[in-house]
């Protein structure tokens, strides 16, 4: 999960998180956040395989802002 300049956050899969948070940063990642930069890495989870990836992906879109907050804090 990714800190966007503007507070907003950012949730994606990656297979090298380093590599994808420097695109996101040099403009070529996501359309959403090359409006926001800079981003910063603020959570994140390794999972066994891509298919938990994009499931965990999508249960983590499903939370609200305050509850992404709280798993950020934790």
């Amino acid at each position: 999960m990714l800190r966007c300049g503007d507070g907003s956050l950012y949730t994606g899969i990656a297979i090298d998180v380093a590599k994808r948070v420097a695109l996101h940063n040099a403009g070529k990642g996501a359309k959403y956040t090359r409006a926001r930069l800079p981003v910063a890495l603020v959570w994140s989870a390794e999972m066994k395989s891509a298919t938990d990836a994009r499931k965990a992906e999508v249960d983590l879109k499903r939370l609200s802002k305050k509850e992404k907050e709280e798993l950020i804090a934790s």
